[in-house]
């Protein structure tokens, strides 16, 4: 049994599993990000709406 090879082996699983996870975290970061940013649009949107009701009543589409 090689002990340094498997010592090796498991040292790079382990960063394997710490890069994932640092990596999975950033991701989660971007994604509150990206919601708040998305709420604050959303009530932008509300206010709007509620000082001007007739805007977003009515489309014109032509084909």
């Amino acid at each position: 049994m090689d002990v340094a090879g498997l010592s090796v082996s498991m040292s790079q699983i382990s960063n394997m599993g710490k890069i994932g996870i640092a990596v999975l975290d950033k991701t989660m970061e971007s994604g509150e990000d990206l919601a708040a940013g998305m709420l604050k649009m959303i009530d932008a949107a509300a206010m709007e709406r509620s000082v001007n009701p007739a805007v977003g009543g009515q489309m014109d589409i032509r084909i």
